[in-house]
């Protein structure tokens, strides 16, 4: 059937209620059953360099599973058991996958991001006890193997680090000349170190152990991670079986290839990309060990997907505004769908991208608490652009009154909550304090046993057609490029100097980004410094270059509430005033930001003043790109 609307969504939920549904209930048995239907056609296909014509690895169904079984069986014969976590700190690559779905096999698998400093991988791999860690070999452009050392000297849990050496992937000059400027790992601690593919190959073919039987936590995801120690997430087989039903019940069948330049330690490429080819039998496709950050990767982007006659894409608005900066030079006619997530898509890159492309986008909505995937835009129905679309089939949303614990009505905000079978009832975080104060009791879920519900912590709406929107953030979190940044590390870093007395940071709007950190600064009484010092002050104390504010304003005094905190409602229209102020003038076009206002459905919302030669659609393609939305002054 089509998944065109809400009745559609209700239609598949009455066929039968998700807990009698016949589906594995492992991730062994989920890839067995594929494999078992579509053995020879090509699962995963990987290359190295984003050259259309680079070598290109590819495993069928079959010798997927094969893999991850010989993987899973060296894991448990290195005393992995089902409770056990293996960590993997690595870029995109065959390896990659086989050890995620090795992990999760033998014991519970806990990819972590490598762009996290030494420390705060050390943290992770103790919060989730890892005694075993995946990681690179050292590698010429690379510091994962440098990092990865370091951190496993900080945490003694560790007692096996397996490396990959990406050399295997080399071919030419290119082959002979690694081995001869590889970097030593200057770094010692206690763990075992072994080579992950000889390992690998001495194992059989076959499960030398006994699947599970039951329901368990497989996977652990870390959030955020730009501050101190991140949160852990716990997610259950059933939760990534579901994501994979999804993928094949709605989007995908066997002859479909995805291509996924997005990076295997988010739940977006683990669990919902790779997840729905699970499921499905799709091809999965992940381009350079970085994805859309490889070089050359947006150049050669169109390419790829002729080559790989890709019919789906997944993406994010960063990766898509860089690619409405290349011109479409290859046949693409085998894209149909493009499913953007992760942060709010402009309107104008939007419909640029469709026209130029020729392609269908779809927006929706997940998040690593709930086992990601929440809602989507359906594929063959309207899709209301700004929206996150409709609950996916057993997703229930709640719009809640935080003041009251009520249910809101049709167009009132309030916090998402959620219900569905990604969601790990009551023990969403490995740390049991953190799930504290996260749930609202369940009522009215399509879900036997009344689960609790979720609260995301974004504000949102429900219209009376059912779309859910997005109106701001609960926990202001400021979302660059998909990228989770805490703001309170920047302000915790600039209150440490001793001129500033208050400091409030957010997410300024970009073209590019969605948002960038920027601070807004209040000064003790008397101090003198300058806000290029306060910039360079804050870079040295803020450990991820994604969290450095790339704006600083220094105020006679931050608005605050009646109790002193600072009211950032009022420094987010400020920085909306600025950004739009600076594209029309860079423009030449004869407007400004008259004011900015709160509205009840779309948020802060600039309102535009003009001179009467201003041509209207100078200013809409000025600020297409940006996701706030304005209208004209009255």
């Amino acid at each position: 059937m089509t998944y065109a609307s809400v009745a559609d969504r209700n239609a598949i939920e009455n066929e039968i209620s998700w807990e009698d549904r016949d589906l594995p209930v492992t991730t062994y048995a989920l890839l067995s059953q594929t494999a078992g239907k579509f053995p020879d056609r090509k699962a995963l296909s990987y290359q190295m360099f984003s050259d259309p014509k680079a070598f290109c690895e590819t495993l069928t169904w079959r010798e997927l599973h094969e893999k991850s079984t010989q993987v899973a069986n060296m894991l448990r014969e290195m005393g992995v058991g089902e409770t056990d976590v293996v960590a993997y700190l690595l870029p995109n690559a065959t390896e990659t996958v086989l050890t995620y779905l090795g992990g999760q096999i033998a014991g519970i698998v806990n990819p972590i991001n490598p762009l996290l400093d030494a420390e705060q991988i050390a943290a992770i791999l103790r919060e989730t006890n890892a005694k075993v860690l995946v990681t690179l070999r050292a590698f010429p452009k690379t510091d994962v193997a440098q990092k990865a050392a370091e951190a496993v000297a900080l945490a003694p849990n560790v007692e096996t680090v397996l490396e990959v050496d990406l050399h295997r992937y080399l071919t030419g000059i290119k082959k002979f000349i690694v081995p001869l400027i590889r970097p030593k790992n200057p770094v010692t601690h206690n763990a075992k170190v072994l080579d992950f593919n000889a390992e690998m190959s001495r194992r059989p073919t076959t499960l030398a152990f006994a699947d599970s039987t039951t329901d368990r936590v497989a996977a652990y995801f870390h959030t955020g991670g730009t501050t101190g120690m991140p949160k852990v997430a716990q997610h259950l087989y059933s939760g990534i079986v579901y994501n994979a039903w999804l993928g094949a019940r709605l989007l995908f069948t066997e002859n479909d290839v995805q291509m996924c330049p997005l990076p295997m330690f988010h739940v977006f490429a683990a669990i919902v990309s790779l997840g729905a080819s699970l499921g499905s039998g799709a091809q999965i496709v992940l381009p350079t060990p970085q994805g859309y950050r490889g070089e050359g990767v947006f150049d050669n982007f169109w390419k790829l997907i002729e080559r790989h006659k890709a019919t789906f894409v997944i993406s994010v608005p960063t990766a898509m505004s860089a690619l409405m900066q290349r011109k479409v030079d290859a046949d693409i006619s085998s894209l149909r769908l493009v499913f953007c997530g992760s942060a709010p898509l402009p309107l104008e890159l939007y419909r640029r991208f469709e026209e130029a492309a020729g392609v269908t986008i779809c927006e929706g909505y997940g998040l690593t608490e709930a086992t990601c995937l929440v809602s989507i835009n359906p594929p063959d129905g309207e899709k209301r652009i700004g929206s996150i679309g409709i609950p996916f089939p057993y997703t229930d949303v709640r719009i809640v009154n935080v003041a009251t614990q009520l249910d809101c009505g049709p167009d009132e905000i309030g916090e998402i909550c959620v219900a569905s079978p990604g969601v790990y009832d009551g023990k969403t975080y490995t740390e049991a304090a953190k799930n504290v104060d996260l749930f609202y009791p369940g009522e009215g879920s399509p879900l036997k046993g009344a689960p609790q519900y979720l609260r995301t912590g974004d504000l949102g709406r429900i219209d009376p057609e059912g779309y859910l929107w997005i109106t701001g953030r609960a926990k202001d979190l400021i979302i660059r490029g998909g990228h989770n940044i805490d703001p309170a590390e920047i302000e915790e870093a600039l209150a440490g100097h001793e001129a500033v007395a208050f400091a409030g940071a957010i997410g300024q709007p970009d073209a590019h980004a969605g948002e960038i950190p920027c601070a807004y600064v209040e000064l003790v009484d008397g101090a003198t410094i300058t806000e290029k010092e306060l910039l360079a002050y804050a870079k040295e104390r803020i450990h991820e270059r994604a969290a450095h504010p790339k704006y600083l304003e220094i105020l006679p005094e931050l608005p605050k509430t009646a109790v002193g905190k600072i009211f950032k409602p009022d420094l987010r229209k400020l920085a909306i005033t600025r950004i739009y102020d600076r594209a029309l003038s860079d423009a030449g076009i004869s407007a400004t930001v008259a004011s900015v206002s709160e509205d009840k459905k779309r948020g802060l919302v600039a309102h535009i003043a003009r001179s009467a030669d201003v041509d209207d659609g100078d200013v809409v393609k000025a600020l297409g790109a940006f996701a706030a939305p304005w209208d004209w002054a009255a």
